[in-house]
């Protein structure tokens, strides 16, 4: 089954290969269409069918609602009474002013999980060349949900450009990413505020970039992080909790260090925590095991493949501490 219910995008081919492809400089309502956002999270009480003895009473919960889709009438997700919708439509809105007179530019957007979840990716116009003209741009990632899984979620993210490895710009004050749980309401200005839109998050994650592509790493090195980074929870019952090394990640992690990933022989690259960084991300946004492409999105930006890239960025940083 697919996760990506709809999905457009400008430019180049998105790593994941999904999407409608748009002209450039579209706007707002052009995406919403094509990227299949045009439609508004409606919500109705939960009602249920109590048995009575003759006949069957149709109750209502109150302290529940149910929220679902305008066109098709699917429901999405049950809630409680103070949960705050944020509407497909606020989420471009959001960038409205950012690509009128920011400079940013929407590169792609769209629904996954059939309209539980649904987000907007805008490159900054930040970049930064490592060495070996290795490029790496900057975006920004809003996203929500409405099952749970997710708050409204404003995020920094990086993209490697010989490779269109991900990464989210996560530093220890907390600026990469801005999260607004659903029992508050989404306020667009106050959330643009508080990322600092300037972007000296960018600045601090640049420099990071630097030192990681000047800090060289031997053998030994390699292989600790790899076991430290690549790891799962035992599920047996004697060993239920226990951290277990993924070896066959740790192979096909170590053979895209070595010289099968892209960009891995760059200059930036190889040989250095910058390069175990990028084994990590390509292997999650390229090679990890997913049961489709859109699977493999949800994971990489939002789940475990998400998780496991921030691990490998602050490990890495601990070799250059």
């Amino acid at each position: 089954m697919h996760l990506v219910q709809t999905m457009a995008y400008v430019n180049d081919v998105p790593w994941h290969g999904l999407g409608q492809q748009l002209a450039p400089d579209q706007p707002l309502e052009v995406w919403a269409e094509q990227a299949g956002m045009n439609w508004r999270i409606e919500a109705a009480d939960v009602r249920f069918a109590a048995r009575g003895a003759d006949v069957d009473v149709i109750r209502t919960f109150p302290e529940q609602k149910v929220l679902y889709r305008s066109d098709t009438k699917a429901p999405l997700a049950i809630v409680s009474k103070r949960y705050q919708v944020v509407q497909p439509a606020e989420i471009l809105e959001f960038y409205r002013d950012l690509t009128d007179i920011g400079g940013f530019e929407l590169e792609t957007a769209g629904v996954l999980k059939e309209g539980r979840k649904f987000w907007a990716l805008a490159r900054t116009g930040q970049t930064v060349s490592l060495k070996g003209r290795d490029q790496v741009n900057g975006y920004l990632l809003l996203a929500t949900a409405c099952d749970g899984t997710l708050a409204t979620t404003a995020q920094f993210t990086s993209v490697r450009v010989v490779c269109n490895n991900t990464l989210a710009i996560a530093l220890a004050n907390g600026t990469g990413a801005v999260k607004v749980p659903h029992r508050s309401q989404f306020d667009a200005q106050a959330v643009k505020r508080q990322l600092g839109i300037a972007i000296s998050s960018w600045d601090d994650f640049m420099m990071q970039m630097k030192a990681l592509s000047e800090c060289r790493v031997n053998a030994r090195t390699t292989e600790a992080f790899l076991q430290r980074v690549l790891t799962y929870s035992a599920a047996t019952v004697t060993d239920r909790g226990a951290t277990v090394v993924n070896d066959r990640a740790v192979k096909s992690v170590q053979e895209l260090f070595a010289g099968r990933g892209k960009g891995s022989n760059l200059t930036s690259a190889a040989g250095t925590a910058w390069g175990l960084v990028n084994s990590i991300t390509e292997f999650v946004d390229h090679h990890r095991r997913a049961r489709s492409d859109d699977h493999r999105l949800d994971a990489a930006w939002f789940g475990q493949g998400a998780a496991l890239k921030q691990k490998a960025w602050q490990e890495a940083l601990g070799l250059v501490a």
